[in-house]
């Protein structure tokens, strides 16, 4: 594996999550609690390793933004989701903590409400995340 090839992993990584988060709502929805928390505690973990990944990558280019090649509306577009994209993934990086943590403890009632607002922007995290990749790697690489 290369420097090149963590960009890749990490889209992986997040697509993983996204299965693992839709997974995880059907079950809790059709009442299987016992594979909602195995799903979603794989998605935890996929997140975290996201994480790792994405922090040593960042580490490893010394920061370096990676240009996007787009021009045009697709440019307003992209910074748009980018921008919403970081913003919401600084708040989930405390949401599902404290959303499992409220699990772990069994307070099942206030696991349920913080999850209401949990899973969207997890799940909105979890999708552009993938689409950045898309963008900046597949779509619209800068020259």
């Amino acid at each position: 594996m290369t420097l090149r090839d963590i960009p890749a992993l990490n889209a992986s990584l997040n697509g993983l999550a996204t299965v693992l988060i839709t997974a995880g709502f059907i079950f809790i929805k059709t009442g299987r609690r016992e594979a909602h928390r195995k799903m979603m505690t794989a998605a935890m973990v996929v997140s975290g390793l996201f994480l790792i990944g994405y922090v040593t990558h960042k580490v490893l280019i010394h920061g370096v933004h990676t240009p996007f090649g787009g021009t045009g509306l697709i440019r307003t577009v992209y910074y748009t989701m980018l921008a919403s994209h970081i913003v919401l993934a600084m708040v989930i990086a405390f949401l599902v903590p404290r959303t499992f943590l409220l699990a772990l403890q069994g307070n099942y009632a206030r696991h349920q409400a913080w999850a209401r607002w949990t899973f969207p922007i997890w799940y909105y995290v979890s999708v552009t995340g993938v689409l950045v990749y898309f963008f900046l790697y597949q779509w619209w690489p800068a020259a």
